[in-house]
């Protein structure tokens, strides 16, 4: 995809998806922060189905370094790594109390100096909770990077970038939902949807698929 595309790229998304959102289920902040973290290498159907009743004992970090790893472990153990997962989010809950006066930072190194929280997670947060343009590279982002052309990358920080440097306005804001949701459910990784992509034309990916 020559760098003249990406305007129409964007454009054509935003048409079929014009309110694009996260999946995750939260309540504030501090549960976007949790949910984020939780959806490591999880579904977030998953996450949301554990979350529920996790965010209704607990929603404040106060109210999740009380209930305790060992309660929160047993709020979460239908998500993977669910183990390590409780441990991150007991220990974020007490270092956002003890730095933080129980606010989450907006601040990407600050988020990262938390338990459990990437750059991954930093960018979610910064983007869903704060409204900053920040992209957050998953496997579908990272795909759809390489397999259109947009923004090809070995790792993601470098596909990263690259959506940093291409992405123009208006489309910065929502850029990575776009992605996040084309790449799950019509770029899909095994078997790509595209007779029924809007951008298949734009794409550069050689094994299209057809109807």
């Amino acid at each position: 995809m020559k760098v003249s595309q990406i305007p129409e790229f964007f454009a054509r998304l935003a048409e079929s998806m014009p309110n694009p959102e996260g999946e995750l289920d939260y309540v504030n902040m501090f549960t976007l922060l949790v949910a984020v973290v939780l959806s490591a290498q999880a579904t977030d159907k998953g996450v949301n189905k554990a979350t529920k009743t996790l965010f209704q004992l607990a929603d404040t970090p106060e109210k999740m370094v009380a209930l305790g790893e060992e309660g929160i472990r047993e709020k979460v153990k239908t998500i993977g790594l669910y183990r390590n997962k409780a441990k991150n989010v007991y220990a974020l809950s007490q270092k956002l109390i003890d730095l933080h006066n129980s606010e989450v930072p907006q601040d990407r190194d600050a988020l990262m100096a938390l338990p459990g929280v990437g750059r991954k997670t930093a960018n979610v947060v910064l983007n869903i909770g704060f409204g900053e343009a920040r992209f957050a590279v998953d496997t579908h982002v990272f795909r759809l990077g390489n397999r259109t052309g947009i923004a090809p990358g070995k790792n993601e920080l470098e596909v990263e970038k690259k959506l940093d440097r291409r992405v123009p306005d208006p489309y910065r804001i929502n850029a990575h939902h776009w992605l996040i949701l084309h790449g799950r459910y019509v770029c899909k990784a095994r078997k790509p949807d595209c007779p029924n992509c809007v951008v298949q034309d734009l794409c550069r990916y050689k094994d299209k698929t057809k109807a």
